[in-house]
């Protein structure tokens, strides 16, 4: 599979390698829809031009007999209803049609946007700015939408108009194609104009606004750090700044579009048609009749004329938006998911093969090697800044190797597909994320749907959780809010121990995970995760003495490179590192 191409959850194909191309390619997933709004399209130009050649037949009979009985004209009269109700039911048909296109494209570039974020990697994630993405999740996705429905809509529509009558005024007589013909050609230079004004500005209004909804996004997130410091006045000043870029930028998009010059080019042509007209029936080459359909041909030329301005401007607003959703997609990203690689059941064993790390060259980790045999727990200490994080998230791919190779089970973490890697190792960590859902929603986050509420009960109540849950009024069923914000960080580390434990994870990973809790709280988890330990390996990182003394092996990261290994009692007898991080606390009664 190609960087152009994307494998959607159905196995439908498309196309990234422009903006209208991948466009186009959406829109042909629905191409029997896109064929019932053509033809509807056809169908209603096509009728619409018979209103003014029967107009002007009628004009010719009256002329010739006078009223007389009336019949023919009421037989005209009785067409043209039975015209307007035709080109009535097939507009209707085709607007439906494309509505359709336009809803299912927004869906469809949305479901596949989502996908492509979610299989990006973390390092990518950690680069980019959130409200950014949510604009162009939200935002750009959404101008698709319109750009679609009512813009490309009217656009083709209008193209439509402006074709067939001309086409039309020909069959009258080749000679009144003179006004038409002037208008076309102006109207194609001023367009062209248009068009090309139209579209850099689109594009920075759309560049634009996700870096407003950027900034807007980062102070909310951040709001407690603002009001902290008192700087809500700067981060007005700051949202202001970009606020008033975006309004500059709209403002130049109504500037281009006020100097939008094809109705004048429309004015200029019907003149000379009339005149042209007027001149052809005093020399009687041309009747009344004909007359009076011609102008009425040409007054069908105002349609396509005035729509254009504001079709155009969705279009490019759309065209702008893809080209924005797919430099997202498009961005590489350093995590391959492996879908055929292997899966199968871990054993646990963890081998580190002078691996390396860094972000953005900057080196993290440096010849880490070491070996955690299944079931065993090792502990890795050092201080802030050592990487002892950065070295649990690269078991789990959350970051991959930049040098030398993990292995589970004999095999290298590539080589894993990455759900099944990812399904037996668990991570607790002490920030932790909780989404704004019930509790027990929270709890059986990551083990998807299939689980039941005694399963979740029974998690809770090993990560010591099922006391405080049920003292909620709507007990495993309380909102918890955005990020977990309405628990406490003890009740929040707890909730997550027990999302872990019900993973059933062959690997363990517990990052400071019990740091928000009280000493008599942690005897009382830690006491249930070593009952749960048994035949699974655990990477612990933590400043505790009373877990670390629990651990099988011990590793010292000091600067990202390992400084020592070996049991709780070499390493005190041995490193002076770990002998000034913990040798105080041994000798006062070994307290964490």
């Amino acid at each position: 599979m190609t960087a152009q191409e994307f494998h959607v959850s159905d196995s439908y194909v498309y196309n990234r390698s422009t903006p209208v191309r991948w466009i186009i390619s959406h829109i042909m997933r629905h191409k029997w829809f896109m064929l019932a709004y053509v033809v509807g399209v056809l169908i209603t130009n096509g009728t619409s031009v018979f209103i003014p050649l029967l107009t002007g037949q009628a004009f010719d009979f009256v002329s010739a007999e006078g009223l007389g009985d009336g019949r023919s004209l009421t037989t005209i009269a009785l067409i043209i209803l039975g015209i307007v109700v035709v080109r009535g039911c097939s507009d209707l048909g085709g607007q439906y049609a494309m509505e359709f296109i336009a809803k299912r494209l927004e869906r469809d570039a949305r479901d596949e946007l989502y996908l492509n974020l979610l299989g990006k990697s973390q390092t990518w994630h950690n680069q980019q700015r959130v409200g950014d993405l949510m604009a162009r999740a939200n935002n750009d996705v959404r101008e698709l939408n319109g750009m679609m429905m009512p813009g490309f809509s009217l656009l083709f529509d209008s193209m439509m108009a402006l074709v067939i009558p001309i086409i039309v005024i020909g069959t009258i007589n080749w000679r009144l194609l003179f006004a038409p013909a002037v208008f076309v050609v102006l109207f194609v230079i001023t367009l062209l104009r248009y068009m090309d004004k139209l579209g850099p500005v689109s594009g920075r209004m759309r560049m634009q606004f996700g870096q407003m909804n950027a900034s807007a996004a980062e102070t909310v997130t951040g709001i407690e750090v603002v009001k902290i410091n008192v700087q809500e006045e700067q981060e007005v000043g700051k949202f202001s700044q970009t606020a008033r870029q975006y309004r500059d930028y709209f403002v130049e998009l109504g500037v281009v579009q006020a100097l939008y010059l094809p109705p004048i080019a429309l004015a200029i042509a019907i003149t000379l048609g009339f005149l042209h007209g007027v001149w052809m029936l005093s020399q009687d080459t041309l009747s009344i009749g004909d007359l009076v359909a011609y102008i009425g041909l040409l007054f069908l030329l105002r349609y396509p004329t005035f729509i254009s301005t504001f079709t155009f401007a969705l279009v490019e607003m759309g065209i702008a938006s893809a080209k924005r959703i797919l430099e997202l997609m498009l961005q590489e990203t350093d995590i391959d998911e492996n879908e055929s690689g292997r899966s199968a059941k871990m054993d646990g064993e963890i081998v580190f093969e002078n691996v390396s790390f860094g972000y953005d060259e900057k080196p993290v980790l440096k010849n880490i090697s070491f070996t955690a045999k299944p079931g065993m727990t090792v502990a890795v200490v050092g201080q802030t800044g050592s990487g002892k994080s950065t070295l649990t998230k690269l078991v789990n791919r959350t970051y991959d190797v930049t040098d030398g190779r993990i292995l589970i089970d004999g095999i290298d973490l590539r080589e894993w597909q990455l759900d099944s890697l990812r399904t037996q190792i668990s991570t607790i960590e002490q920030d932790i994320v909780m989404f704004s859902r019930d509790v027990a929603a929270n709890i059986g986050f990551g083990v998807g749907r299939d689980v039941d509420d005694e399963q979740i009960i029974q998690a809770a109540k090993e990560a010591q959780a099922h006391d405080f849950i049920t003292q909620f009024k709507d007990g495993y069923q309380t909102q918890v809010g955005e990020r977990g914000v309405t628990l406490s960080g003890g009740q929040r580390q707890r909730l997550a121990i027990a999302r872990a434990l019900l993973t059933d994870p062959r690997i363990l990973i517990l990052d400071d995970a019990t740091s928000a809790i009280d000493s008599a709280t942690e005897d009382r988890i830690q006491t249930a995760i070593n009952r749960v330990l048994t035949g699974r390996t655990t990477l612990l990182i933590t400043h505790r003495l009373s877990q670390i003394r629990r651990a099988d092996w011990v590793i010292v990261l000091e600067n990202g490179e390992i400084l020592d290994q070996g049991t709780h009692q070499e390493l005190l007898g041995r490193c002076v590192l770990y002998q000034r991080i913990f040798g105080k606390r041994e000798k006062v009664g070994g307290k964490g």
